[in-house]
């Protein structure tokens, strides 16, 4: 692939993402609204999110082997153009009154094992497209992170918007053709680029995939640095799913308060993280990654839980929301750039998509970590017992002497560098 074919394929991949990334967040809104609508129970609304949840944690681990195997880019096509059926089938069974709650949640369940792999298989192209584009694991990161930020806050909009107009279901085919989008732009961008993943026609590894599976933990395992950004990802995606389900809502229950101040403080934090994204995707590549790392989480971690325990005005808490979500911009793009340059690319898609799982799988306990902490404590200490546990775990690396390898990247050489013009990355 030249470099132009490079720059085609980073391009497209990154359309590709936005456009699957604003579609999610669509059923993200609908798929809940769906459920309230049709049944007003909130107790099958939970079932609805844990129906997805669930199965895409748990395919997003066994689909890594596959991902090596057939490679990322089939994968990733696969996965987005049976997502298309999937999605699509839960408006039109519906409108056809064809559709139980049962069905339902088979729907949800297998739009969400598609998902995990999907998801995860995009993410694995990020080596090969670094290689292609000739640009740094940063950069690539950086735009992702971007767009991710950026597309999550238009599709959230887009969703509202969609639901008042169409309502919940009809929404739902616009996320199912968001998945076919998808799949046609990655198809078209990528067609030649090489992932060394098994993408000229499969794996001529014979290990049986139990024992694939096996490789990846034991890789993932004995890598100390690779665990541990996995294990505080999780725990601060624990931590803000905590926050911003439960803590975040109940503060703007407080007279003078309210939705609006919500939203506001919500889009104001992913609007400035994508602005530091976008920073970070142009200079990341210069920037010292282990300082970087700890004056992010610094400014991001507990600024903002204690602003709000301690009933600071609003413009004072819009300046904190400001400067941590533009911290909060380098995180990913940093951790991202690390985790794929330690891994080997025969061993990509099964370690990423294990550590991408272990990241999400506390998520679901957040809402009630939250719940049990305002009924035992009340707000304003659980704030701040969250902000200092989460201060804490991420405040960890700064003395454990192996986190300064965040700081070590590839020596320059002819397996770092671009390859000449016929050569062709997760609270959480």
């Amino acid at each position: 692939m030249t470099t132009t074919g490079g720059r085609r394929a980073l391009h497209g991949w990154l359309v590709a993402d936005a456009v699957s990334v604003t579609g999610t967040r669509v059923s993200m809104i609908a798929i809940p609204l769906f459920v309230l609508d049709s049944t007003g129970s909130a107790t099958r609304t939970g079932l609805a999110a844990l129906a997805e949840m669930l199965p895409l944690v748990v395919f997003k681990v066994l689909g890594g082997p596959l991902i090596d195997r057939l490679g990322a880019r089939r994968i990733s096509i696969a996965c987005d153009l049976a997502s298309v059926v999937v999605v699509a089938s839960i408006p039109l069974l519906h409108d056809a009154g064809l559709l139980s709650f049962g069905g339902f949640l088979a729907l949800v369940a297998a739009a969400g094992a598609l998902r995990g792999p999907g998801d995860a298989a995009k993410h694995s192209l990020v080596p090969a497209l670094v290689t292609a584009a000739g640009v740094s694991t940063e950069r690539v990161t950086g735009l992702s992170a971007t767009v991710e930020r950026t597309a999550s806050l238009l599709g959230a909009g887009l969703g509202g918007l969609l639901i008042a107009a169409v309502g919940p279901a009809d929404a739902l085919l616009i996320d199912a053709a968001s998945f076919g989008v998808a799949a046609l732009v990655l198809a078209w961008a990528t067609a030649g680029l090489t992932t060394g993943t098994g993408e000229a026609g499969g794996s001529s590894d014979d290990t049986s995939y139990a024992a694939q599976l096996r490789q990846g933990w034991t890789f993932l395992r004995g890598d100390r640095v690779l665990l541990g950004i996995t294990v505080m990802v999780s725990l601060t995606n624990l931590l803000d799913a905590a926050w911003a389900s439960v803590l975040m809502p109940v503060w703007s229950l407080e007279p003078g308060r309210g939705a609006a101040a919500l939203g506001l403080l919500f889009g104001l934090f992913s609007g400035m993280s994508a602005l530091g994204a976008l920073c970070a995707a142009t200079w990341g590549d210069r920037l010292p990654r282990y300082r970087i790392y700890l004056g992010a989480f610094l400014l991001t971690s507990l600024p903002r839980f204690l602003v709000l325990a301690f009933d600071t005005p609003l413009p004072g808490v819009l300046a904190v929301f400001a400067i941590g979500g533009f911290a909060s911009g380098f995180i990913n793009p940093i951790l991202g750039a690390v985790i794929y340059e330690r891994i080997p690319s025969a061993l990509m898609g099964r370690v990423t998509s294990l550590s991408t799982a272990m990241c999400w799988s506390l998520m679901p306990l957040g809402g009630l970590l939250g719940g049990v902490l305002v009924d035992a404590i009340d707000l304003s200490p659980a704030m701040v017992a969250v902000g200092l546990a989460y201060l804490a775990v991420t405040m960890l690396p700064a003395i454990d002497p192996r986190w300064r390898e965040l700081d070590r990247r590839p020596d320059p050489g002819p397996a770092a560098t671009p390859a000449p013009p016929s050569h062709s990355a997760q609270a959480g």
